[in-house]
């Protein structure tokens, strides 16, 4: 046998367990590199919790006590009876008295309340000669899933709430006529709800993904040094990183609405140019949010882990999905610090309700907050790196 066929056979035969030992060599390895990547570390604990939290407790498809306003032109007993009846129903919470219809309608538009009640004058005398008076209930239809069961379940409900009080037979008959009327969205087609939500909900995903990984990846490729190095302050690095991607997200925005109107006619009733100016400030927001994620993560991988972590309870807590106003407590105080939560509001009520700006002032006034906030983290950040 020759030195060459010797050092080939040496080679050839294995260790005993060789496959297993190197197995278990990349095993351990595996498991100390995870141990040290602690932002994906905690993604994993994380993401399982949160939806389950949400799923469980926050999410609720028939939502109970959504905020209405109430407009009453006579002080009577029938009146406070039917109040007090429609309230018993769990649906309903009076939040609001006003003594207008201008006020109704405003509270209705701005999104201050969903549903909206009306006693006419001479409403008690007229049920008390028979003559079957009107009641209107007015419904916030942008969100049919909101409004439609508790208008369903009205007309019984309160029938059997005043059966004792009006002493109107066995079974009771209704000695009025309960008139609703939902707004914006008679129809209940749940396009016109769905479109103009994913405007935001698609903007908030490529947003954050796309400056997250934007500075991340000059950071792997070691491009950030070369930056760093130039006279340049932490806030125009920022606003040279975001300003590009407006534009981006001002064109994605512009084609899914364009789409919506062509393809599913949902209407545009608001100013085209006040809906332009609040979609740049909701893109500059996430942006904001995106380029703070990118000061915290190390490499890619963590910027989209990150993202996904923010984009998973905007989705959920926003009202995009789920009625807003069914939502526990502590699940609307988180919904209304994620920015998708204020644009679903502004997005709908100007192509839905025609609303305009004096309509939309708190949520606007909140982007601008996420938006300040966020900047102030990123900058704060980025100068920390550059020390």
């Amino acid at each position: 046998m020759s030195a060459t066929e010797s050092i080939q056979n040496s080679e050839a035969r294995e260790p005993a367990f060789g496959f297993w030992r190197r197995s278990y060599a990349m095993l351990v390895k595996e498991f100390i590199q995870l141990r040290r990547d602690r932002v994906s570390f905690a993604m994993i604990i994380m993401l399982p919790v949160m939806q389950l939290t949400l799923f469980g407790y926050a999410i609720n498809t028939t939502p109970r006590n959504l905020p209405t306003a109430v407009l009453t032109q006579e002080d009577s007993d029938l009146g406070r009876s039917i109040l007090k009846a429609m309230e018993n129903t769990a649906y309903f919470h009076f939040v609001r008295e006003v003594h207008t219809v201008e006020e109704f309608d405003e509270l209705l538009q701005s999104g201050k309340v969903l549903f909206g009640v009306e006693i006419p004058r001479g409403f008690e005398r007229a049920v008390r000669r028979g003559d079957r008076p009107a009641l209107l209930v007015a419904a916030d239809a942008t969100d049919p899933v909101a409004s439609g069961s508790a208008l369903g379940a009205l007309g019984p409900l309160v029938q059997s709430a005043l059966a004792h009080d009006l002493h109107v037979g066995d079974p009771p008959d209704m000695p009025f006529e309960i008139r609703a009327h939902a707004r914006y969205n008679p129809a209940a087609d749940s396009r016109l709800n769905i479109v103009p939500g994913l405007v935001g909900t698609i903007l908030t995903m490529t947003m954050l993904i796309f400056t997250a990984l934007s500075v991340t990846r000059e950071i792997e490729r070691g491009t950030m040094e070369s930056l760093l190095s130039m006279p340049i302050k932490p806030v125009e690095v920022m606003f040279g990183k975001i300003i590009p991607y407006v534009l981006v997200g001002f064109i994605q925005a512009t084609l899914i609405i364009a789409i919506g109107i062509l393809l599913f006619g949902v209407p545009v009733l608001g100013s085209l140019t006040l809906l332009a100016l609040l979609t740049t400030l909701f893109i500059t927001t996430n942006l904001s949010i995106g380029y703070t994620f990118s000061t915290i993560v190390q490499n890619q991988l963590q910027a989209m882990q990150l993202s996904m972590m923010f984009f998973l309870p905007s989705i959920l807590l926003s009202g995009f999905m789920f009625p807003f106003a069914g939502m526990p407590v502590w699940a609307q105080y988180i919904g209304e610090g994620l920015p998708l939560t204020h644009f679903v509001r502004i997005v709908r009520a100007i192509m839905l309700k025609g609303a305009a700006m004096q309509n939309l002032q708190y949520d606007t006034a909140a982007l601008v907050a996420l938006m300040l906030f966020a900047m102030t983290i990123a900058v704060t950040r980025f100068r920390r790196t550059l020390d």
